[in-house]
């Protein structure tokens, strides 16, 4: 029987090849990270505490694109070992604001510098017109799938 018609030529599938691109950088990220003691995860969260001081672990788990119980483990790890810090209860509801403490701050820095070195050497051929392009195309193409309006 043929298979001619079904499914999706992985060939010249944008799904498949944007699932390609960000496995490679996950792995590239990772590669970085690891000698540093840290997972992407554990990198992304650092990353957002420190630019959003505060947030929660729902809105963490959601940030790094994880579950919250995968997130709400990471953050008692971070909390034991001193990269961050949660007050013992909640201020307001049930949520336990996080925050990075000096040691946080200092090993996101290395992260940081590691995980824009991959950046670069993932858009070293392209110009800076193709990088602004780039931008545009995937955050339009993300709107879409939002379905926050038209695109770009």
């Amino acid at each position: 029987m043929s298979q001619e018609g079904v499914g999706v030529d992985l060939e010249t599938s944008l799904g498949y090849l944007l699932k390609e691109a960000s496995s490679a950088l996950r792995t590239a990220m990772e590669e970085v990270l690891r000698p540093l003691g840290m997972s992407v995860t554990h990198y992304s969260c650092l990353e957002l505490l420190a630019q959003r001081p505060g947030l929660s672990n729902s809105e963490l788990a959601r940030g790094a694109f994880v579950t919250r119980q995968t997130m709400n483990v990471l953050l008692q790890a971070l909390e034991r070992d001193g990269y961050v810090t949660r007050p013992a209860e909640a201020p307001v509801g049930k949520a336990l604001p996080a925050r990075l403490t000096p040691r946080g701050r200092r090993s996101l820095e290395a992260a940081s510098a590691a995980v824009r070195s991959v950046e670069a050497r993932m858009l070293a051929g392209l110009t800076g017109a193709e990088q602004s392009e780039a931008f545009r195309i995937l955050r339009s193409m993300i709107h879409s799938l939002h379905g926050d309006g038209e695109g770009a």
